[in-house]
């Protein structure tokens, strides 16, 4: 196996020992120092890549898995790849590094917190390394999973639960259509392969499935990276431990959505449509999340909202980047490919200041007891390195020099006011709406950060509020958040050495169609005197006046009824199915076994025999059929007089051997039809659920000889007689329908195929492959669901005993 493969892998393997070494671990050491060789170790080997990449070279590794069905775990190392990988191992690391000192050893349970984290990470380096799209969403859908895992990791907090539940069902939504879109893609392109699709591009866009597939893929994008309208979820997930936010919710999870937009725009971008959607969901998101940063009084949901804000300003970029492709290697193309430019680059700085602003927002939680901003403030004083963090990290958030937030903030201006010219897809009508929303919002995004810095840090300090002794966070927990901050203004003074070996290589990957000149996309952070400068000029000087009467005018915000929110159309769809949902389950769930019996027999009998009706199915052919022997009469006789027995005997013992007798008169046909090892599977199972049902029943009174009404007994006999004649004449319809040849014909290549002696073994092990590994995995779930349930009793009641 390449080695790539086994750091690939890394996170899951140790996913995998984490749990059995956990206690002799966590007695010595944090179990995070344990874990924290995965992600470092990840991200010094992926360095290596760097001047491959720089270089334009790429590299691609193949992981034979199931040729028959052309399934390869094909991977695929370019600029955008890379970009994302450094950010999750490098960010993973510096998390990880942060939760030793956040979370207690002694007071959390560790193991399940970096089990989860660790599946999480494996799960974004497998999506972003892809290249099969099939592969790439099954990692998609972990992502969805372990995420939730992470976001409910505090189980026992009903805001956990329900964040955590919020956020699965809207990005697995998404997730089904993106898969419905990937399923499409695949079948317009008739490849598995990304980068075949995109060397095929011809032959998808002119396709009748294009405009529908980019549609799915796009809500897929946008539930995972918290687009409007789907935005909801996100804030709700700050209930997750600071680490989680600080590495699902800033660097990783939501750039999901980005990534896969950023990979799939060379096969949409061009249309009118994708530049829309992308384009127009960014730029409504940015104003969204800015616009409802402000009200908020707790610090996270402050962040979680400025988060939203700066996904929707990365994906504006994408959507009016993606205008490059429809101008080509032209002027327009070249000027539209900076807006791309723009978007990895904010991608990257994003990851730095908002990381180091969530574990600046964990220390002040984690050393005052709240995030409450209204109890707040005074602590620059007494945490003096947190907080020159926090100003490194807002004010680049805020686009000011000299951090590297302002050098791509000045790049998405110059892109909103280039598309505002570009007079295609109506944007001679519209095209001002981009510049006008994206300065409104970046002066939302300049006061919201002052209030970040001088809220918490600045004013009065008011102990009295404060649940905790407050000093200044120990060493360990600073050294993330100060890296970070260092990133933040190295990357001002120097964002030419990322920019040639990191930018340009992801902005070659995706635009693979244009002629990419290092030259075109030089990084500086003076350009003279523009329009650009004076946007700047005004929302700092809008901002200061905004945030100086921010008093006055922020409570206008509380007017807006909630009955008009999002969250509210949310929370009432989800009661309002669960009220729909109770209603109708109360009308069939009456505790009835006959009822239920009804309800399915005659839902089975209408349904097949109308099929039958409407598609003219009653048509038989006897030619083929197998002469009946007396011994045949002689079994089938056997089971109906059995059958009788168990209707109307008086006594649970005599009904249920007589129930096991059925099943061993069936069994004798399995012999008479040469299927011994059926046959004897028929005896063992009949065998030995006679004996429970034997051991089970003994003990139970006797059964009562009252039948019932008449009317009870001819709804019996209407529903035996039509479920009867159903299902017989569904067995010679379907034997007088045989359009194929026998599947029996097939199988009984069991040893040429397979290398099996046994075809039943054959079935089950290599041509059902698939069904038998899903009844395991359904199996092994339930044993841990049951494992986990009695674990929980135990425990409690170990707690109950030591309370009394």
């Amino acid at each position: 196996m390449n080695s790539f493969y086994i750091i690939l892998f890394l996170p899951f393997l140790f996913a995998i020992i984490v749990p059995f070494l956990f206690k002799y671990i966590n007695k010595r050491i944090h179990t995070g120092w344990f874990v924290l060789f995965v992600p470092l170790t990840i991200f010094l080997y992926l360095l290596q890549y760097i001047p491959i990449v720089a270089k334009g070279d790429t590299r691609e590794y193949i992981l034979p898995w199931i040729p028959s069905l052309n399934i390869n775990i094909t991977t695929y190392i370019d600029g955008l790849g890379l970009l994302f990988g450094l950010l999750i191992s490098g960010v993973g690391t510096l998390v990880i590094l942060y939760s030793i000192y956040y979370l207690s050893k002694e007071r959390e349970e560790l193991h399940n917190f970096y089990i989860y984290l660790l599946m999480f990470m494996g799960a974004m380096l497998g999506l972003v390394f892809s290249d099969h799209i099939l592969i790439l969403y099954g990692f998609w859908e972990l992502t969805s999973i372990s995420s939730f895992l992470l976001i409910g990791y505090w189980f026992e907090r009903k805001n956990s639960r329900y964040g955590a539940l919020k956020s699965l069902l809207i990005t697995v939504f998404g997730g089904l259509a993106m898969l419905a879109g990937f399923i499409m893609l695949i079948l317009m392109a008739e490849t598995y392969s990304i980068r075949e699709m995109i060397a095929n591009v011809g032959e998808i866009t002119n396709h009748s499935l294009f405009i529908t597939a980019l549609v799915l893929v796009l809500l897929g994008a946008f539930t995972k990276s918290a687009q409007f309208p789907f935005s909801i979820w996100l804030p709700d997930a700050m209930e997750a431990p600071t680490p989680v936010s600080a590495y699902l919710h800033s660097a990783t999870m939501v750039k999901a959505g980005i990534y896969l937009v950023a990979r799939l725009t060379p096969i949409f971008a061009g249309s009118a449509s994708w530049f829309w959607l992308v384009a127009g969901v960014g730029i409504v998101t940015l104003f969204y999340g800015s616009f409802n940063a402000i009200r908020q009084t707790d610090l996270k949901a402050l962040l979680a909202f400025s988060t939203i804000s700066q996904l929707g300003l990365v994906m504006s970029l994408l959507g009016i980047g993606s205008l490059a492709v429809y101008f080509g290697q032209s002027e327009n193309g070249i000027l539209f490919s900076a807006a791309t430019f723009a978007a990895i680059f904010h991608l990257f700085n994003h990851s730095t200041f908002k990381g180091s602003l969530f574990m600046v927002v964990g220390i002040v939680d984690h050393e005052t007891g709240t995030r409450d901003i209204r109890r707040l403030g005074g602590l620059m004083h007494v945490m003096p390195i947190t907080f020159t963090i926090a100003v490194i990290g807002a004010f680049s958030m805020a686009g000011l020099p000299p951090f590297n937030g302002f050098l791509s903030k000045e790049m998405f201006f110059a892109g909103v006011n280039d598309v505002a010219n570009a007079g295609v897809f109506g944007l001679e009508q519209f095209g001002l709406l981009f510049p006008i929303i994206a300065w409104v919002a970046s002066v939302f995004t300049f006061v919201y950060c002052m209030i970040l810095v001088f809220k918490t840090f600045t004013g009065k300090f008011r102990p009295e509020k404060l649940t905790r002794k407050v000093h200044e966070a120990p060493f360990g927990m600073l050294v993330s958040p100060i890296i970070l901050g260092l990133i933040v203004v190295l990357v001002f003074f120097f964002p030419n050495v990322l920019g040639e070996y990191i930018l340009i290589p992801a902005l070659a990957a995706v635009l693979p169609m244009m002629q990419i000149n290092a030259s075109d996309f030089h990084i500086s952070a003076w350009h003279g005197v523009n329009l650009e400068l004076w946007m700047t000029i005004g929302v700092v000087v809008v901002g200061i006046l905004l945030y100086k009467t921010l008093k006055g005018w922020v409570k206008l915000f509380n007017n807006y009824p909630y009955r008009l929110t999002l969250n509210h159309f949310y929370d009432q769809s989800l009661a309002g199915t669960e009220q729909f949902s109770q209603n109708v389950t109360n009308r069939y769930m009456t505790g009835s076994l006959r009822q239920y019996l009804v309800y399915i027999f005659a839902f089975f009998v209408l349904l097949l025999m109308g099929s039958f009706i409407t598609l003219y199915g009653f048509q038989f052919d006897f030619s083929k059929f197998a002469p009946i022997e007396l011994f045949d009469i002689a079994i089938v006789i056997g089971i109906v007089l059995a059958a009788f027995v168990v209707l109307f005997t008086s006594h649970r013992i005599t009904a249920i051997v007589t129930l096991g007798a059925i099943g061993y008169f069936v069994s004798m046909f399995f012999v008479l039809f040469q299927a011994p090892d059926l046959g004897l599977t028929q005896f063992v199972v009949e065998t030995v659920t006679t004996v429970l049902f034997l051991l089970c029943f003994y003990h139970l009174p006797k059964l009562k000889k009252n039948i019932g009404k008449i009317s009870f007994k001819l709804t019996n006999l209407i529903i035996s007689l039509a479920m009867g004649a159903t299902v017989t004449i569904l067995a010679l319809a379907a034997f007088g329908h045989k359009v194929f040849e026998p599947i029996s014909y097939f199988f009984e290549k069991s040893y040429e195929l397979a290398g099996a002696k046994n075809i039943v073994n054959a079935i089950l092990v290599d041509f059902r492959g698939f069904d038998t590994m899903l009844e395991i995995s359904v199996l092994a779930i339930a044993g841990l669901g049951v494992y986990v349930l009695i674990r929980q009793g135990s425990r409690r009641r170990e707690q109950s005993n030591e309370t009394k």
